[in-house]
């Protein structure tokens, strides 16, 4: 769960509305209801008790037949998630860690990791980028276990 600098403490379950929100703004630039319950296979009503938990807790602004927008406070948190999503993404990809559900491994590890945690994972990525000779050797090796 991201823990910033507020007292504001969020669910999966928000981390992952929050996500998509912010993933549909940057491609779209708006998030209605009906593509947001697509996208997270849930339904509208479901989408709508969401925005309006999001608005409660100041992340974003809920208007009735008009969909939802973040909050400067619900931006940096949706931001922050994309960014771990990403970084735990790339620590797949780097590790060649071959999975036919990689999404789901992410989402699942992504809610239980925290800033420190997740830029460790990203030096690490960087590392293994900027040295293949040791990532080729440390792959070598993991083959042999």
């Amino acid at each position: 769960m991201y823990k910033g600098g507020s007292h504001l403490s969020t669910t999966p379950n928000m981390e992952d509305y929050l996500e998509v929100i912010y993933m549909m703004f940057e491609e779209k630039g708006y998030a209605r209801s009906t593509d947001i319950a697509d996208h997270l296979d849930v339904l509208p009503s479901s989408v709508t008790k969401m925005m309006k938990r999001l608005d409660e807790q100041g992340l974003g602004v809920y208007e009735k037949y008009r969909g939802f927008v973040l909050t400067s406070k619900g931006k940096k948190i949706a931001k922050d998630i994309v960014d771990k999503h990403q970084t735990l993404e790339d620590f797949f990809r780097v590790f060649e860690i071959d999975s036919d559900n990689i999404y789901e491994e992410v989402e699942g590890i992504e809610h239980h990791i925290g800033k420190e945690t997740t830029h460790c994972i990203s030096s690490l990525v960087q590392f293994f980028e900027n040295h293949p000779e040791i990532r080729k050797s440390y792959l070598e090796y993991r083959k042999k276990l």
